[in-house]
């Protein structure tokens, strides 16, 4: 009965912009206490029964969410690449840059230190920058994909805290050519090779987080779901790139 009377109450918030269950809501407002397992057995009949004649209220209320989701992701990505346009800085904000100093061609790479893909692509973007390093100003952002990385966060938080030393491209370069030595070991032995403060890098790892999340969030408002993720002057490009493929991406952006 709890389950059943949960997903009842969950499924009539999700259509309370539907006529035919306003009247629902409103009599569960006034009748369900607190304690929502304890609805009325007739009332949760009469409720299913009416989603039950009207399944077409689900339908169209996932549909206007998923528009709605749509709408909002496309307007962040109309604002991010306006702001990579006229006010780089904002979109650089505390993240790790290198290459040109002048800031007309950004390259956003959104990435994961345990993602194999991110790893493929950062000997390709190694190799880009060293060709075009006083022309592309490349800007690294974190989207650990912790649901399916264990070591993303822990790597994450390590980078950070390495950046703050002003080692944290030397620091990126040690994750990606040791993808599989991740760990709590490798990451404080990394930073005594880097001659990092070891008490600092230790601390600044506790603060890393909120930084991490704030990149996090942006990818997730820009609508990428996966690593790595490429966005330059407003084109993009995702997964193992080849060098091929980001030059002729400049290629492009340098006629816009």
């Amino acid at each position: 009965m709890y389950a059943s009377s949960y997903l009842v109450r969950k499924l009539l918030v999700r259509l309370r912009s539907f006529a035919v269950v306003g009247f629902i809501c409103v009599v569960l407002s006034w009748s369900l206490p607190a304690q929502a397992a304890r609805m009325n057995p007739q009332l949760e009949q009469q409720v299913l029964q009416i989603i039950r004649e009207h399944p077409e209220a689900i339908v169209e209320s996932v549909q206007a969410y998923q528009q709605k989701q749509r709408s909002q992701i496309q307007q962040a990505q109309q604002v991010f690449v306006q702001q990579m346009k006229t006010d780089p800085l904002s979109v650089i904000g505390q993240s790790p840059t290198m290459g040109a100093k002048e800031l007309k061609i950004l390259l956003v790479e959104f990435s994961d230190f345990e993602c194999p893909y991110c790893a493929q692509a950062y000997k390709t973007l190694k190799q880009f920058m060293v060709n075009h390093q006083d022309e592309v100003t490349l800007v690294y952002k974190h989207f650990p994909l912790t649901n399916i990385h264990l070591q993303a966060l822990p790597a994450a938080t390590a980078a950070w805290a390495a950046q703050q030393q002003g080692k944290f491209w030397e620091y990126q370069d040690a994750l990606f050519t040791n993808q599989k030595q991740l760990g709590e070991q490798f990451y404080l032995d990394t930073a005594k090779n880097l001659n990092l403060d070891l008490e600092k890098f230790k601390s600044d790892r506790l603060l890393a987080t909120a930084a991490i999340e704030k990149d996090s969030q942006l990818a997730q408002m820009l609508g990428l779901s996966g690593t790595p993720f490429f966005i330059m002057n407003g084109e993009v490009l995702s997964g193992a790139i080849q060098l091929g493929e980001i030059e002729e991406l400049l290629t492009r952006v340098r006629k816009t």
